[in-house]
């Protein structure tokens, strides 16, 4: 199980653009990916209503718990996409 923390730097935090665009990397991935916020509220990250239900903001630290097969290339790819679009 891999897991990395994220803080949200979009103005808008995580919106129904860039969550859909989340979604499609995630999917992408055989893992199972979830994203739970400083809340203790928790998403899973294939579900676009249930990602954008955890309403993130801007400045919100969020952590991704990556678990499944391929792990390590899923949790690097949506770090990286976080980092690019987030």
């Amino acid at each position: 199980m891999k897991e990395f923390k994220f803080t949200v730097t979009d103005p808008v935090g995580i919106h129904a653009r860039p969550a859909g665009l989340l979604v499609k990397e995630v999917k992408a991935h055989a893992s199972a990916i979830t994203i739970a916020t400083e809340a203790g509220k928790s998403a899973d990250a294939k579900k676009l209503l249930a990602l954008m239900g955890l309403g993130i903001k801007q400045g919100d630290t969020v952590t991704v718990t990556v678990d499944g097969a391929d792990e390590e290339e899923a949790a690097a790819a949506i770090e990286k996409f976080m980092k690019d679009n987030l």
